[in-house]
């Protein structure tokens, strides 16, 4: 077994092989960019090594200077974890020049695999069933067109080399194709560095299956079962399981030792992942290899009780497979969960920012949390914004989704937006209980699976929240006061002849809130408790006793219970703190009361209910955690509506990133949904459309260009509107 290993990942991945070497003993090396000098997996290695700046082809993709770490830090072998360069032959070969071990496949392997249409054509003559296409070398745009047309629409459009949806765009007729087919190879040679695409009958309502293989160099090779990974938006995996829900034995038997003909065609060693599209009528089809570790290789570890990375290390080091294909089984069934940061409600746009914020989980037999990243780091705009994996396990499936739901439901993230809610949504759907689902499962149910508008107990709970935090601070001032008998440090909001009402405006990412609050006025039942008499009648109190637009409260009526009643400091009539408000927005009224802890805890009552919620504050943002949901808010200032009303709209970056097309022209008029340029972050495009017909005022920016989140990218006028 080896000494010492480089990983050549970083975040979660990275973390992900460190424990495992730790385990066994094995010292670590790590690589990091200087966005990444803070990062955990950098404190989680015995040494760490800087090489470079934040974009990864000048740091993480750079062969040359991994190698030279690796030497320099005499670790015997590199662990590439999954992505970057962990599917690199050139990278494997040049390991294997200096004389260290690549913990992975040989490069022959994973050249035979990088390119789909190669591997095709390979499995075709191996035996393994594929899906009818155009797998050919020749890329001329309209040869591609007559080849999707002899196919026949609707075809999927696919990037040759790598995966994770990228490069991928599904085309229903042959009006749609070629601009289907352009931004399809924009992207695969963003991400892949090769343009090259290949063309596919689309199959209908499929499931997408994978088999794990592992091979060594002794002439061994098991599948270790496979993984549904049907649950996708934009081909990329969202929610990963194993077992297959309703696959049966033979069907597994069958798909597994094709997966093992596939790998003896390559002569491959190591982890990898045969993936198949599985058609309605169960017939199956080789889609591709991945030559590497799977980003849901926890759900196979949790129902074999196998540490895969423990056995890529083996295998590395020349070792045999640690057990025989007799020797494996499945126990149980697991769920893996992918937490981003993005924002669903917005086509999933990446939501870049600092991790104000983190809770998850504690790790159990029964849940495992992988993750990269630590409250106080930051999302940034130059890698994935995966945050962490979540995985559950249970004795069955409905065992399984009943755990991952809690586990949502305990994980916190304040300071960008994530999925969370989202993943709740698909677990908690009755057709994914039930295992009716496909690859079109997000699509078909966007209705059920997006949220609506925040419902009014958030509201209310925002701004009670807004009201306590204040109050707490005032009665720490007056606690501090030299005179905290003085009536201008009374926390209560009194004020002389005035109603005591305040308004806050919150958006929740759709639309704005108004909410009022106002002081209720207390019981009969609280004034005779007070430690004074009570005034004689009809002598103000500076309290809006009888607030014209509610009823009194009734006598001996208990709002909040007493339990959040305080005497207020010194308060000469001591009577209650202001901690019992009416709260009200369109045509619902509520009474609500609360405590502020100093851990950011509200427990309040609304209308007799008892709530218990985590609010996070962060400048103008409001991130509350209820009842295993999140919901965020922005607080509306006044200022925030100064431009209201003019003519001209200014369109502004959703994130940071890079233009690549710009599409409009100054003086061009444009209808609504048109796309005027062509954003790229993260990896993936995204199109910048005009919200309303106009007329393109000016330009800002060109193709090639960087850009910040919020700057101003286009100014679009209305029709008629003189342009400047």
């Amino acid at each position: 077994m080896f000494n010492k290993i480089l990983v050549a990942n970083r975040g979660e991945i990275a973390c992900r092989v460190i424990r495992t070497a730790k385990r066994l003993g094995i010292k670590t090396v790590a690589v990091y960019s200087a966005a990444d000098a803070g990062a955990q997996h950098v404190s989680m290695a015995d040494e760490a090594f800087a090489i470079g700046p934040a974009p990864a082809r000048d740091s993480y993709l750079d062969a040359e200077k991994l190698v030279a770490v690796a030497k320099r830090a005499n670790a015997e072998a590199i662990h590439p974890g999954y992505g970057f360069l962990s599917e690199n032959a050139g990278f494997a070969r040049a390991c294997a020049d200096d004389g260290i071990v690549f913990i992975g496949p040989p490069a022959g392997a994973i050249e035979a695999m990088g390119s789909k249409s190669a591997a095709k054509s390979l499995m075709q003559k191996a035996g393994v069933p594929v899906v009818p296409g155009y797998h050919g070398a020749d890329q001329a745009a309209r040869l591609l067109l007559k080849e999707a047309e002899k196919i026949g629409f609707p075809v999927m459009i696919k990037a040759t080399a790598g995966g994770g949806g990228k490069g991928m765009r599904a085309v229903e007729s042959a009006k749609a194709f070629n601009d289907a087919l352009q931004a399809a190879k924009r992207e695969a040679l963003s991400s892949f560095n090769d343009d090259n695409v290949l063309i596919e009958k689309y199959i209908g309502k499929p499931r997408h299956m994978e088999i794990q293989i592992f091979c060594d160099n002794h002439g061994n090779a098991v599948h270790l079962f496979e993984r549904d990974c049907s649950i996708q938006r934009r081909h990329q995996k969202v929610l990963e399981e194993a077992p297959a829900p309703g696959l049966d034995n033979e069907k597994r038997a069958t798909m597994g030792k094709t997966a093992i003909a596939a790998a003896r065609a390559i002569d491959y060693a190591g982890a990898g992942t045969v993936e198949f599209i599985v058609a309605e009528d169960g017939a199956f089809y080789f889609m591709e290899m991945n030559t590497r570790l799977q980003v849901e290789h926890p759900v196979t570890e949790l129902i074999t009780g196998q540490d895969l990375v423990e056995w890529q290390l083996l295998v590395a080091a020349g070792e045999s497979l640690p057990a025989t294909q007799e020797q494996l089984s499945i126990n149980g069934h697991a769920l893996e969960a992918r937490i981003y940061a993005e924002d669903p409600g917005n086509h999933f746009l990446p939501s870049i920012g600092r991790l104000n914020h983190l809770r998850f989980p504690n790790d159990s037999t029964h849940i495992r949390v992988d993750a990269g990243v630590r409250q106080g780091d930051s999302i940034t705009i130059h890698y994935d914004p995966m945050i962490a994996k979540l995985i559950a396990w249970g004795s069955d499936r409905t065992n399984c989704l009943r755990r991952m739901r809690e586990a949502l439901g305990q994980t916190q993230v304040a300071g960008v937006i994530t999925n969370i809610n989202f993943l709740a949504s698909i677990i908690s759907h009755e057709a994914f209980q039930s295992a009716d689902f496909d690859t079109g499962f997000i699509e078909r149910r966007q209705a059920d699976l997006f949220p609506g508008a925040v419902n009014i107990d958030i509201l209310g709970l925002a701004a009670l929240h807004q009201v306590l935090e204040r109050e707490k601070s005032a009665a720490d001032y007056a606690a501090t006061s030299p005179d905290p008998t003085s009536p201008w440090h009374l926390t209560d909001n009194w004020q002389p002849n005035l109603v005591t009402e305040e308004r806050f405006r919150f958006h929740d990412g759709t639309r704005e809130h108004e909410i009022k609050i106002t002081p209720a006025p207390p019981s009969r039942k609280e004034l005779s408790n007070a430690t004074t008499p009570s005034p004689p009648e009809g002598e103000s109190l500076g309290i809006n006793e009888g607030h014209p637009t509610t009823p009194s409260p009734l006598e001996g009526e208990n709002l909040g219970k007493g339990e959040f009643m305080t005497p207020c400091h010194d308060n000469p009539l001591s009577l209650p703190c202001r901690s019992k408000y009416l709260i009200q927005t369109d045509d619902q009224l509520i009474r609500a009361a609360g405590r502020l802890d100093q851990d950011n805890q509200l427990t309040a009552t609304l209308d007799n209910e008892r709530l218990h919620v985590t609010i996070i504050k962060n400048d103008q943002q409001l991130t509350l955690f209820h009842a295993g949901s999140t919901h965020r808010l922005d607080i509306i200032s006044d200022s925030d509506h100064a431009d209201d009303g003019q003519a001209t709209g200014n369109l502004m970056s959703p994130m940071p990133g890079r233009i690549i097309e710009v599409m409009a022209t100054q003086g061009q008029q444009v209808k609504q949904g048109d796309a005027l340029l062509i954003l790229e972050a993260m990896k993936m495009e995204h199109a910048i459309t005009a919200p309303h017909d106009g007329v393109v005022q000016s330009l800002h920016y060109s193709a090639g260009d960087l850009v910040d989140e919020g700057v101003e990218l286009l100014l679009l006028a209305d029709h008629g509107t003189p342009l400047h």
